[in-house]
C-alpha cells in the first residue's frame, strides 16, 4: 500500500543523502524513480539533486504554481516509477502537499518527502507544516549539535558568523548561511537564554 512519507532534520543532517541512496536502491533492483527538487534552490545546479559527501542525481524541478499529480501522472504514463522522491520539500505549498497525497491515494504510487522542519526562526516552512498533517509516516533524519546533543534548530549567520534574527523565511544557502543547534544553542544564539542558565 503506498503512503505519503516525510523525512525531516535540521540542515546538514544528510536528508539528500538518504534521498539519493533509497533512489539507488530502488535502481539496483530494476525499478524507475521520479526525482523532483525545488527550483527555487539552485546550489546543485537546476534540476540536480546533491550531497554534501558528493553525490547527486538529476531530478525534475517544481515551482510553487506546479501541479504536481499532474506531474506524477506525466511521469507514470512515461517511465512508470516505482517510488516519487521529493527534496527540499519544506518548498512544496499546502495545495502540492495534497496534490502529492493525491498521486499515493490515487495513483497507488509512494511518496517520499526530505525536508527541513522548521526555518531559523524556529517557525514551521508551509510545506513542513503540511506534511506533518498529511504524511502517512514520519522520521526524523539526526545530526547533531556543536555540543554533541541532538540538533532540532537551525540559525542563518552573517557572513562574520553572528547569528540573523530577523529577515524573510526562505534564503538559498549552505554551511556558509546556516548552522545546526540543539534547542539550548538556539535559544543562547537567539538571546534567548535566562542569564546564568
Amino acid at each position: 500500500m503506498a503512503k505519503l512519507y516525510f523525512n525531516y532534520s535540521t540542515m546538514n543532517a544528510g536528508k539528500s543523502t538518504v534521498l539519493l541512496q533509497a533512489s539507488h536502491n530502488y535502481r539496483e533492483n530494476g525499478m524507475q524513480t521520479y526525482l523532483l527538487t525545488a527550483q527555487i534552490d539552485g546550489r546543485a545546479g537546476r534540476g540536480r539533486i546533491a550531497s554534501r559527501i558528493g553525490i547527486h542525481a538529476e531530478a525534475d524541478t517544481f515551482a510553487a504554481g506546479d501541479n504536481l499529480f499532474d506531474k506524477i501522472t506525466a511521469q507514470l504514463s512515461q517511465t512508470a516509477p516505482a517510488c516519487v522522491f521529493v527534496d527540499e520539500a519544506q518548498f512544496l505549498t499546502r495545495d502540492q502537499v495534497w496534490q502529492l497525497a493525491r498521486a499515493v491515494d490515487d495513483l497507488g504510487v509512494p511518496v517520499m518527502c526530505y525536508g527541513l522542519r522548521v526555518d531559523f526562526r524556529g517557525q514551521l516552512f508551509p510545506g513542513s507544516a503540511a506534511l506533518l498533517a498529511l504524511a502517512d509516516e514520519m522520521r526524523e533524519v539526526r545530526t547533531i549539535c556543536r555540543c554533541g546533543k541532538k540538533a532540532t534548530m537551525v540559525i542563518r549567520q552573517d557572513d562574520k558568523g553572528r547569528p540573523i534574527r530577523e529577515g524573510a523565511q526562505v534564503q538559498i544557502g549552505g554551511n556558509e548561511t546556516y548552522v545546526s543547534l540543539c534547542r539550548r544553542h538556539w535559544r543562547a544564539a537567539m538571546g534567548d537564554l535566562t542569564p546564568g542558565s
